[in-house]
C-alpha cells in the first residue's frame, strides 16, 4: 500500500538538467532543437506525477520550464518593405516562449525562415524561466490516472505548477505590453501559456483535437450549413480526397480520403457547445467550419482560442436581416464596414476603432459569388449588396422601441443586421487574421418580411448549398495565394511582433 504523504515532507525542487542555449541558422534545426527540449521537459513533469507515493522519500517540488527562441540584433537594417511580417523593426532582443512545437512545425519553420532570412542572423534556442504547468503537460486527450494524487495530502500546485493567469493575457495582441528596463521584446503574439489556455479551450467546446484545425476557417449559426459542408466533405472523401486527406468530426472520427465512412463506429452522445468540422490538408491547408451558434459572446470566445493557432484567414457565413426595401430574401450582403453594437470586446479593442475591408478577402469573395451565381459586374448588384453590417448583442432588438436603434443603422448606412459579424472581423483584426464577412438575407424586420416555417424550409433548401459553395471556392482562392500577400499590412500597427 502507498504511503500518504503531508506537506511537512516537501524538501526541495527537482528540475531536469539545464540546457545549453544553442544557435541557429537553419530553422528546421531549431524546431527540431525546440522539440526535443519541450518533449524533454513535458515527460520530466508526467513521469514525476506518476511516480507519486511510489516511495518513502521526501517529496519534492517539480518544475521544468518552456523553451523559449530568441534573436538579437544591433541594426535598423532596412527589410522589404512589402512585408506585413518576418522581421523586427528596431535593435534589441526579441523573445517569445514556445509549446507544442510539435503541432505548431509548419508555422514556426515559416516564421522563423523569414526571421533568418530577412536579418542575415541565426536565431538561439534556450530554456526559458516561464514553468510549464502540470496541467498543459499532458496535452490533449490525456487521460491522467486520479489514483497519485490520492496519495498525498496536500495540494498538487505545492508540488507542481499551476496556470497562472494573472499573467496569462493579450496585452501583446493587444498593443499594451511594455518590457521592463532591460527585458526582451515579444517575438510572438502570444505566450506559450496563452496558447495552451486556448488549446484546452478549443477541445472543450469544438470536441477536437487542435491538431486537427486548418488554416482556412469559416463560421456559422445555422446547423443547415454544416450538414451541407459535411455532405460536401464526404463526397470528398469517397471520391478519393480531390486534394485533401481526412474528414475529421466532433469526437476526433476520421474518415480518411478514399474511405466511404468513418474508421470507428464512435459517435458522440451529444455535440459540444461550438462543434468543428475539418477537411484536412498538408500543411494545414484545408477548411476548418464551426457552427458558432448565436451571439457575439460565442463568437468572441471560439475566436479567441483560434486565434493561437494564427489561420491564414477566417470567414463569417451566415444570415442575416436585410435592411433595405431593395433587398430580397436570399441575396448576399458583403460587408465593407461593421457597426459594433456587441460590446463584447470593447474592453480590448475600442469602438472608435475603424475595421478596414481587406482587399484580397473581399475579391475572393465577390468573385466567388460571381462564378457560383453566374452573375457578373454590374448584373451582380441583383442578388449582392457591399456596404455596412451592424452586429448588435439584442436578438429581439425589434420588439423595443425602434426609432433609436433605425436612426442609428440608417446613419450608419447599414445594409445588414447580425449577432456576430462584427465581433469576427473585430477579433481578426485584433490578433493579425485576415477576416471577411459573406451573409444570406433571411428576413426583413423593418419591412414586416418574416419567414413562416413553409417558406423558411424552402429557403434553407435553396440558398445554403449554393452560400457554401462560395464560402468555399473564396478560401480555395485565399489558399492559393502567398501567405506573404494575404497577411495583410493593414492589420500591423507600429509596434509589431515579428511572427504574423
Amino acid at each position: 500500500m502507498n504511503k500518504r504523504i503531508s506537506s511537512h515532507s516537501v524538501l526541495s525542487v527537482a528540475t531536469p538538467e539545464p540546457f545549453e542555449p544553442q544557435y541557429f541558422d537553419d530553422p528546421a534545426a531549431a524546431v527540431d532543437c525546440l522539440e526535443a527540449l519541450y518533449e524533454r521537459n513535458t515527460r520530466f513533469l508526467c513521469e514525476a506525477f506518476e511516480g507519486l507515493g511510489k516511495s518513502d522519500e521526501p517529496l519534492t517540488r517539480y518544475r521544468a520550464c518552456y523553451p523559449q527562441v530568441s534573436i538579437e540584433t544591433s541594426s535598423f537594417g532596412h527589410v522589404d518593405s512589402r512585408l506585413s511580417f518576418g522581421y523586427v523593426s528596431a535593435p534589441g532582443v526579441y523573445t517569445t516562449t514556445i509549446t507544442r512545437p510539435k503541432l505548431f512545425r509548419h508555422y514556426l519553420k515559416e516564421q522563423l525562415g523569414h526571421l533568418i532570412r530577412n536579418h542575415g542572423l541565426g536565431v538561439t534556442v534556450s530554456e526559458s524561466a516561464t514553468p510549464i504547468p502540470l496541467h498543459f503537460a499532458f496535452g490533449e486527450g490525456a487521460y491522467v490516472e486520479a489514483s497519485a494524487a490520492n496519495t498525498i495530502d496536500i495540494p498538487l500546485r505545492d508540488l507542481f505548477d499551476a496556470p497562472d493567469l494573472t499573467t496569462t493575457d493579450d496585452e501583446i495582441a493587444n498593443g499594451s505590453y511594455e518590457p521592463g528596463p532591460g527585458e526582451p521584446s515579444p517575438l510572438a503574439p502570444f505566450t506559450a501559456q496563452r496558447i495552451d489556455y486556448s488549446l484546452a479551450r478549443l477541445s472543450h467546446y469544438t470536441a477536437t483535437n487542435a491538431t486537427h484545425f486548418q488554416n482556412f476557417v469559416l463560421f456559422t449559426n445555422y446547423q443547415f450549413y454544416i450538414d451541407e459542408f459535411c455532405a460536401w466533405a464526404r463526397q470528398q472523401m469517397a471520391e478519393g480526397g480531390n486534394g485533401y486527406t481526412a474528414f475529421v468530426e466532433p469526437g476526433n472520427i476520421i474518415t480518411p480520403a478514399g474511405a466511404d465512412k468513418p474508421e470507428t463506429d464512435y459517435t458522440l452522445a451529444r455535440l459540444p457547445q461550438m462543434p468543428a468540422y475539418h477537411l484536412k490538408k498538408k500543411g494545414h491547408g484545408g477548411i476548418t467550419m464551426v457552427n458558432i451558434g448565436v451571439g457575439p459572446s460565442n463568437a468572441k470566445t471560439i475566436t479567441d482560442h483560434i486565434a493561437v493557432l494564427r489561420p491564414h484567414v477566417w470567414l463569417m457565413l451566415g444570415h442575416c436581416a436585410g435592411l433595405r426595401n431593395s433587398q430580397r430574401l436570399g441575396d448576399y450582403v458583403l460587408a465593407h464596414a461593421y457597426m459594433r453594437e456587441d460590446h463584447v470586446l470593447d474592453d480590448d479593442l475600442p469602438v472608435w476603432i475603424p475595421l478596414p475591408a481587406l482587399a484580397e478577402v473581399q475579391v475572393a469573395l465577390q468573385d466567388a459569388v460571381a462564378e457560383v451565381t453566374g452573375y457578373r459586374d454590374y448584373d451582380l448588384k441583383q442578388i449582392m449588396r457591399t456596404g455596412t453590417v451592424a452586429t448588435i448583442d439584442n436578438r429581439n432588438w425589434e420588439l423595443r422601441d425602434q426609432r433609436g436603434p433605425v436612426k442609428r443603422l440608417s446613419q450608419a448606412r447599414a445594409i445588414a443586421l447580425d449577432m456576430e459579424s462584427a465581433t469576427i472581423a473585430a477579433n481578426g483584426f485584433r490578433f493579425r487574421v485576415p477576416y471577411g464577412t459573406l451573409l444570406c438575407v433571411s428576413d426583413k424586420p423593418l419591412h414586416g418580411e418574416l419567414k413562416l416555417p413553409g417558406m423558411a424550409t424552402a429557403f434553407y433548401k435553396t440558398q445554403v448549398s449554393q452560400h457554401l459553395k462560395i464560402g468555399i471556392l473564396a478560401l480555395q482562392k485565399l489558399a492559393a495565394m502567398p501567405p506573404e500577400k494575404l497577411h495583410s499590412r493593414k492589420l500591423r500597427s507600429f509596434y509589431e511582433t515579428s511572427f504574423q
